[in-house]
C-alpha cells in the first residue's frame, strides 16, 4: 500500500490536471463540520468502549447495525440530493439490489477467517500429505488463488467484451459460487468424524472461494463507481465497502452457531440460502439492466 502511495504521488503529474480536480469538494465550514462530527464520533466510541457499553460479546452485533444504519443515511442522502439527475437517481436504485448481495456475498466468504480456521483445527487431517500443516496456513490459500486467477479473469472478460455477462449476472455467479462452496463444505464434511478430512479437499473449496471473489470483488468496485452520480463518486465507492463491514460482522456473528454437530445444516442452510439470493438476482437482472441507463 505505502509503495502504491508512493507510486501515484510520484507519478500523478502523467495523469493530466483531470487527476487534481475534485468533482464535488467539500466547502470549508463543510470540512469543519466534517472534522467535528469526527472527533464527536471517536470521544462517543472511547466512552461506549471504556464504560463497557461496547465490548467483545456485543461488537459484532453494534457493528453490523451501525453501518446497516450508516448504509441507510448514505442511500437518503444521494437519492434525495438536488445534485443528481433522474438518470443519476435510476442508477443508485440498480445498486441496491447489488448492495444486498453483496453483503450476503461477504457474510459467508469472510468466513474463511472464523469458522474455517476452526474447522481446520478440529476436522482436517493435517498431517495427511506427510507433513503437519499449521492450521493458520489455510488463510493463505484463498487469497494464492486469487493472485493466481485475477490475470485469467482480466483477461477472459477482455476477450468476451460486448459478450461477458452483465454486473447483475456476475454478482450472482458470486453470490451463488459462494453457496456452492458451502455446499461443497457439507459433502467434505461427510468424509469422516473428527481429524479425517484431506487438507486438499478443503483447499478445493477455497478455490471455489476465490473463483466467487472474482465474479463480485472487483466487479463491484467497478460498478459503484460507473453506477455513481458525479456528486456522490466516493461515497458509492464506501457504500460497496460498507457491504463489506457489515458482511464481516455478520460472519462473525453466524460463526458462532457453527460447532461439528451440526455442519450439515449450518453449511446446507447457508449455502443453500446463497445460492437462492443468486437465483433471485438473475431475475432481476432484466430490471437492474433498465435502471442502469446504459451501464452494464
Amino acid at each position: 500500500m505505502a509503495a502504491g502511495l508512493i507510486q501515484y504521488v510520484l507519478g500523478r503529474r502523467n495523469l493530466g490536471e483531470n487527476a487534481r480536480t475534485v468533482p464535488n469538494p467539500l466547502t470549508p465550514r463543510d470540512r469543519g463540520r466534517a472534522f467535528g462530527l469526527m472527533g464527536l464520533g471517536a470521544a462517543a466510541l472511547v466512552i461506549l468502549l471504556t464504560t463497557g457499553v461496547i465490548n467483545t460479546d456485543n461488537l459484532a452485533k453494534i457493528v453490523t447495525w451501525v453501518v446497516v444504519a450508516a448504509a441507510v443515511i448514505y442511500f437518503a442522502v444521494i437519492l434525495s440530493s438536488k445534485k443528481i439527475t433522474a438518470v443519476e437517481r435510476s442508477r443508485v436504485y440498480a445498486f441496491i439490489p447489488l448492495f444486498i448481495a453483496s453483503f450476503g456475498f461477504w457474510s459467508l466468504f469472510q468466513q474463511q477467517f472464523t469458522v474455517l480456521p476452526i474447522y481446520a483445527d478440529t476436522r482436517v487431517d493435517l498431517d495427511a500429505l506427510g507433513f503437519h500443516i499449521a492450521p493458520a496456513a489455510f488463510n493463505s490459500v484463498e487469497p494464492a488463488f486469487v493472485i493466481i486467477l485475477a490475470p485469467l479473469f482480466a483477461y477472459f472478460w477482455t476477450k468476451l467484451g460486448e459478450r461477458q455477462p452483465g454486473t447483475g449476472v456476475k454478482f450472482a455467479l458470486g453470490v451463488a459460487g459462494m453457496g456452492v462452496a458451502f455446499l461443497l463444505m457439507v459433502a467434505v464434511s461427510a468424509t469422516g468424524a473428527g481429524k479425517a478430512v484431506n487438507p486438499l479437499l478443503l483447499a478445493l473449496v477455497l478455490l471455489v472461494f476465490a473463483l466467487a471473489e472474482m465474479c463480485l470483488s472487483p466487479v463491484g468496485l467497478s460498478v459503484s463507481t460507473k453506477l455513481a452520480p458525479k456528486a456522490f463518486e466516493s461515497q458509492m465507492v464506501a457504500l460497496f465497502y460498507l457491504t463489506l463491514a457489515a458482511g464481516s460482522s455478520v460472519a462473525g456473528e453466524l460463526g458462532a452457531y457453527y460447532s461439528p454437530d451440526n455442519e450439515p445444516a449450518y453449511f446446507g442452510i447457508l449455502g443453500g440460502a446463497a445460492i437462492v439470493l443468486g437465483v433471485v438476482l438473475v431475475l432481476l437482472t432484466p430490471l437492474l439492466r433498465r435502471l442502469m441507463k446504459g451501464v452494464r
